[in-house]
């Protein structure tokens, strides 16, 4: 039978050596050298000026490995493999230090990135189209920059995306129609650009809770929307038509569609949605306001704003009875006749924050709990056809003359 040789301990010692001489580096857990290389442009298409010492960028040291090496890349995140495999960068998320400079096409090399994040810089020039080849990001989040050019069909590529946020930039074109296949989307976020065309159907964007679309060029009527939706933010633009279409979103906390051309009512399954807390449909052409009672069912509208519309007939009777109402803004608009008694009451139990009356065809006396609790409130019930005493600090300001305010009633009559 032949000897069983065991190697001696000086020749597991060579082929020790003889490994570490000949295995590549990147087995040995570095990161990926193309990973290094593409945060090695990023940094390159920064002006040198504005990274300060004190910012994330000033500890981007390339003598070192960013994953693993001794002074930490602040703002990168890496995978560690439990294999002998190599690291990868797996998020950029940079400081608001004021970085200027243009985002280098190659950080579509990351391929395993998930997160890239640039708020509150002055990148500027079109975002890269390599950017759409990271298919495993999850946020894309460059608001608060100057990046310009439109939104490529290509953003519709990156399907484990759930948050976009490229507000306040100066964004131009339209928002694409195919953006809806992005199933996973739960924050949509495109306020303060230049966006311009209708808004398309997004009803199959399931998962969406945030849609902020504010601050643009867009026109038509409301699309389609996802049910999900808690936050609706689409105040000045150009948007047109009935609101009718939010009746469905019934999980809404917070809407907002000032300064828009929506005309019609706005109706009471708006009012009455059980998580709205803030309405705010000022500055549009609605005519009327649905207000039903709500007495035993808990309302947690906090704010109502619908200043700035042609909102017509008596003030709301019912608006006291949602107990958690706390600022109410119903100034410039057509309102006509008496103050209700009840709002009085709500004064009495210190209820309402803000009262905003002004510039209405208001008449008569005021309650007699304006005149005891006015310092109460904030608030104004100038220009309106009032007996306002001038000693009573929501009354400061003029009186329209009363036959303005016989007018508009005879006015409103005929129609």
């Amino acid at each position: 039978m032949a000897a069983i040789i065991q190697p001696s301990l000086s020749s597991l010692l060579l082929m020790f050596l003889f490994l570490l001489l000949v295995v590549p580096s990147s087995v040995l857990s570095a990161t990926l050298r193309s990973d290094i290389q593409a945060l090695e442009s990023i940094i390159r298409s920064i002006d040198p000026s504005s990274i300060s010492p004190s910012s994330y960028l000033s500890t981007w040291d390339f003598s070192e490995d960013p994953c693993e090496g001794s002074g930490t890349f602040l703002g990168v995140t890496c995978s560690f493999p439990l294999e002998n495999t190599t690291n990868r960068v797996t998020e950029i998320d940079l400081d608001d230090d004021g970085y200027e400079g243009f985002l280098s096409d190659e950080v579509g090399n990351l391929t395993e990135l998930t997160v890239l994040s640039l708020n509150k810089n002055r990148f500027r020039g079109p975002i890269p189209e390599t950017v759409f080849q990271l298919k495993k990001l999850t946020k894309l989040s460059l608001s608060e920059n100057f990046f310009t050019g439109d939104i490529t069909p290509g953003i519709t590529w990156l399907k484990e995306l759930k948050t976009i946020d490229l507000s306040k930039n100066s964004i131009a074109g339209e928002i694409p129609p195919r953006i809806s296949s992005l199933r996973s989307l739960t924050h949509l976020i495109l306020s303060n650009n230049h966006l311009d065309g209708r808004i398309p159907p997004l009803n199959g964007l399931w998962k969406l809770q945030a849609l902020e679309l504010g601050n643009n060029h867009l026109s038509g009527t409301l699309p389609k929307l996802p049910p999900s939706l808690r936050t609706l933010s689409l105040c000045y633009n150009s948007l047109a038509g009935r609101i009718s279409p939010l009746h469905r979103l019934k999980h809404l906390v917070s809407l907002d569609v000032s300064q828009n051309r929506f005309s019609g009512t706005i109706s009471h399954q708006i009012l009455t949605f059980p998580e709205i807390s803030h309405i705010n449909v000022s500055f549009n052409q609605f005519i009327s306001i649905e207000v039903v009672q709500v007495t035993g069912i808990e309302s947690r509208l906090r704010i109502l704003d619908a200043e700035g519309n042609q909102l017509q007939g008596h003030l709301p009777l019912n608006l006291p009875t949602y107990g958690n109402l706390k600022d109410i803004n119903l100034r410039s608009n057509k309102f006509s006749g008496d103050i209700p008694r009840i709002y009085g009451k709500r004064l009495e139990n210190n209820s309402w924050r803000s009262l905003y009356l002004e510039n209405n065809y208001l008449t008569g006396l005021l309650p007699e709990e304006f005149l005891r609790l006015s310092k109460q409130i904030r608030g104004s019930l100038s220009n309106n056809c009032l007996h306002c005493p001038k000693n009573v600090r929501i009354c400061k300001g003029v009186q329209k003359a009363k036959s303005q305010c016989t007018n508009a009633m005879q006015v409103e009559g005929l129609e």
